[in-house]
Order: C-alpha cells, then sequence, then structure tokens
C-alpha cells in the first residue's frame, strides 16, 4: 500500500527532527595580551590570526589606556574574527603621567607612607584612591574614553582593588617575607579623603582602632570604596552600549581577605576569576574548586564567570586541557589565557583540540 505524498513528506520530517543537530559550543577561550604600538600592523595581523587558529575566541588587550592604539588593533582582530576587550589597569595607574602631577591622589599605608613614592613590594605599585573624587574620576574618565571606541565588546577592569594586604603564598620568599598578620606598610588606604569619609560614616577615626584588622567597619568602608567605583563604571559602559567585565582574585572570600575585593557585590557582567594555582602552592584541581566556589557565590546573578589560567603554572599540556574541563566542569563559561606571549604551538594545538572536543 502506497502512503500518500503528504504522510510520507510529514513522516520524513519527523525522522530528521529527531537527529540530534551538533550545536557549536558556547563556552569561549580568551587570552590577555599587551599592546605595543611600534608593532606593525601586518605583524598584530599575524598574531591574531595564530591565536584564532589555536582555538582563541576574544582577546584582552593591555593599549596601555591608549584609545586611540586600542581604535587601531580592534579592526585587526575583528578581520580574523577576535572579539576585543579594552584591558585598563584601574586603581594600580603606573606611570600615568595625569596622576604624577597629583601627589594627593595616591593611597597612604597604615604607617602613613604614600604610594606616589613609597611603592609596596614592586616600583609600579602606584595605587591610586578610590575614595577621593579627582582620583576616582580620573579613573572612571580613562574608562569612558576605552568605552567609546567602536567596535570593542567590554572594558576590562584589572587592579580593580587595594594593594594586596596578603601576598599569594608562593611569592613570599621573593619578597623575604613572613605575612602572618596584616603588616601596615601593606595595609591602604589611611589618606586624609579616606579618613575623613570613614569618620562621617561610623563616627571614629580607623588610626585609633586598637586592631585594624578585625574592625569590620573599617574593612568594609574599603570593600564599598571599590564596589562604588565598578558601580560606576558599569553605568558609563552601559551607556556606552558595551560590557564591563574584570580580572579578579580566584573567588570572594579570598580576594575580600587578600586584596580588600568582594566581587560577588558588584554590578558587573562577567568576571575572569585568575585562579593562578601555582601562586598558591595549590595542585591543578584547584582551578575547579575555585572556580566552583566562584559559580556558587554569584547564584541567581547574572554575572558570568570566565576562569583565568596562568600559563608558566601548567606542567604540560595535559595539565592544560585539564585545567579547561575543569573550569567548564565546575560552571565557568569560558576560559582566558595568561599570557599570549606565553602560549606556544603545542598549547595552542591542545586548546584547539580541547575546544573541538567539546562541541
Amino acid at each position: 500500500m502506497k502512503l500518500p505524498k503528504l504522510l510520507l513528506f510529514l513522516l520524513t520530517l519527523s525522522l530528521f527532527s529527531c537527529v540530534e543537530k551538533e550545536e557549536p559550543t558556547t563556552f569561549k577561550f580568551g587570552v590577555w595580551t599587551t599592546a605595543d604600538p611600534k608593532k606593525s600592523d601586518a605583524d598584530y595581523t599575524k598574531e591574531f590570526k595564530k591565536y584564532k587558529d589555536g582555538g582563541i575566541d576574544e582577546v584582552l588587550i593591555n593599549t596601555s589606556t591608549d584609545p586611540k592604539l586600542l581604535k587601531r588593533l580592534v579592526p585587526l582582530a575583528t578581520k580574523e574574527g577576535l572579539k576585543v576587550h579594552a584591558w585598563i589597569m584601574a586603581m594600580n595607574r603606573p606611570g600615568d603621567s595625569i596622576a604624577l602631577q597629583h601627589p594627593d591622589w595616591y593611597q597612604v599605608s597604615k604607617d602613613g607612607k604614600s604610594c606616589f613614592d613609597n611603592r609596596p613590594y614592586v616600583d609600579y605599585y602606584q595605587w591610586l584612591c578610590p575614595t577621593r573624587q579627582e582620583s576616582r574620576n580620573h579613573v572612571l574618565n580613562l574608562v569612558e574614553e576605552l568605552a567609546k571606541v567602536d567596535g570593542i565588546e567590554s572594558v576590562h577592569l584589572d587592579y580593580i582593588r587595594f594593594p594586596d594586604i596578603f601576598l599569594p603564598i608562593s611569592l613570599l620568599p621573593k619578597y623575604n617575607l613572613v605575612q602572618d598578620t596584616e603588616l601596615p606598610q601593606f595595609d591602604f588606604c589611611y589618606c586624609d579623603e579616606c579618613i575623613k569619609a570613614f569618620e562621617k560614616i561610623h563616627h571614629k577615626n580607623p588610626k585609633n582602632s586598637h586592631n585594624t584588622s578585625i574592625d569590620m567597619e573599617w574593612k568594609n568602608f574599603r570593600l564599598n570604596a571599590i564596589k562604588a567605583v565598578v558601580d560606576d563604571a558599569y553605568k558609563i559602559v552601559h551607556k556606552h552600549n558595551k560590557q564591563l567585565t574584570a580580572a579578579v582574585f580566584p573567588y570572594p572570600e579570598m580576594a575580600d581577605h587578600m586584596v580588600r575585593q568582594r566581587w560577588d557585590k558588584w554590578n558587573i557582567d562577567e568576571v575572569y576569576p585568575m585562579i593562578y594555582h601555582s601562586f598558591y602552592d595549590e595542585e591543578i584541581d584547584w582551578v575547579g574548586y575555585a572556580t566552583k566556589q566562584g559559580v556558587a557565590d554569584l547564584e541567581d546573578k547574572k554575572t558570568k564567570i570566565n576562569t583565568g589560567i596562568y600559563i608558566p603554572g601548567l606542567k604540560s599540556d595535559k595539565e592544560l586541557k585539564e585545567a579547561i574541563l575543569l573550569a567548564k566542569d565546575n560552571g565557568a563559561t569560558g576560559v582566558s589565557f595568561f599570557d599570549g606571549n606565553a602560549l606556544t604551538a603545542s598549547n595552542l594545538k591542545t586548546i584547539k583540540e580541547t575546544k573541538d572536543g567539546l562541541k
């Protein structure tokens, strides 16, 4: 018995609809890279093509907050199929020619020394105060200039925190330090503007506290100072139809403890926690642990997590693949690698193969 043509067509359509379509993965791969204005367009095209061929989807570019250089690079990266994020060093502004004309803009340690001329740990630690209107507005103006650049996905905040009150454990020997307690030379910011603003709210001076490390109001004041800068930046970049993203410490409680940064409280589209396991003398599985913790802390929020992976801290391409899968399996929407210069041809081959295996 012959089936009517319409019935035959419907049966065929039903059969094809049952076949699963292979959807491309939405898990994205990024890389941080620092621009050199002296580098030619041809060399940049070659670099961006190398990333794209290696499975990279987006580049987070540090142009030293130069919108003109960013405008030059965006079309080159876009042509190679890469999305571009404008990476900015936010509260830490090394070599900022405008800020350096204003010594009062800089953070002051508990022992009364300013980052303007007494820099903690390294010479490029030149931290601006997030409370003083002039310094915070300077940072926000820089954010806006980057947000105006056509074709970028986001303004990507880095160093959006205070200086490290505690260094990652593996870095302590480098500075011949023991940090069992909060040391005054690494405890910021005690500038006049911060003291005045705190006193207005809490009617006390933190300098008179018997133990500032357990003064929750003082700690919370500084957490909120950073949050206020981020929240203002969020409004600015969204006004220009861009997103706000940030490189942050591994998970909120750890970031709170180490650098006065509580990123689960921020208005922000996506965070890139730098889960650099080797900095903390941890094994590779810590990438999954820290990713999962951050995802849990952001539960019921729209903020996405993109796990940052430190390439020099990996022992092999096998660990690279494992780190990617640990991030994905624990809720990250992507991974990003620090940094472009560290990625070998073998690394890129592994990234591409791992990405293809996710489809």
